[in-house]
């Protein structure tokens, strides 16, 4: 029995994923807020490194720059147009990347309060899909304190959501970026 428990406990660590510092440059406008950094970037410790994740093709798009620039030089882009990045837990249980697999009584969402209370400036959150949007509406919203936020729901970058084609995410996603330059 104490077998069983303790490779129950190791496959349960396997599953512990604890996410990424904020990326925020002053002056930030709009916040763009992911569920929790996939297997691929957990790996590679770097938002979005998916290589068919869209967000980098799609940030580039919008605000003109290379997608193929080394990493620091695509958070440095982002950051000289407003926007940060962060992920709505600093940790959970999953096994893999799906937002489906994250285990709801294991959510620990990230301190938003004392973030948006250091960078004021922030107007818009910008959710990378529905998941995303949904936890943040249901373990973070309801005691923030943060009146006259822009709240946007967009289409998933993944490439598990290959409902949307990269044009169409295109369409969503650049008004809502755009106010970072404004």
């Amino acid at each position: 029995m104490d077998k069983i428990r303790d490779e129950t406990a190791a496959a349960r660590c396997e599953t512990v994923v604890t996410g990424f510092a904020p990326v925020v440059g002053e002056g930030a406008r709009v916040l763009v807020l992911g569920s929790m950094p996939g297997v691929a970037s957990l790996r590679q410790v770097q938002y979005y490194a998916h290589p068919r994740n869209a967000f980098w093709p799609l940030a580039a798009r919008i605000f003109g720059f290379d997608p193929g620039l080394a990493y620091d030089e695509r958070l440095r882009a982002l950051q000289a147009n407003g926007v940060a990045l962060w992920d709505v837990l600093q940790a959970c249980e999953r096994p893999g990347s799906l937002d489906a697999d994250i285990r709801g009584d294991t959510l620990v969402p990230n301190d938003f309060q004392g973030f948006l209370n250091l960078h004021p400036s922030i107007g818009r959150i910008c959710f990378n899909g529905a998941k995303a949007a949904a936890m943040f509406r249901r373990h973070v919203l309801p005691t923030l304190q943060a009146p006259g936020l822009d709240i946007y729901e967009l289409p998933s970058t993944s490439p598990a959501h290959a409902a949307a084609s990269f044009e169409q995410k295109l369409t969503a996603w650049a008004p809502a970026l755009k106010f970072s330059t404004r």
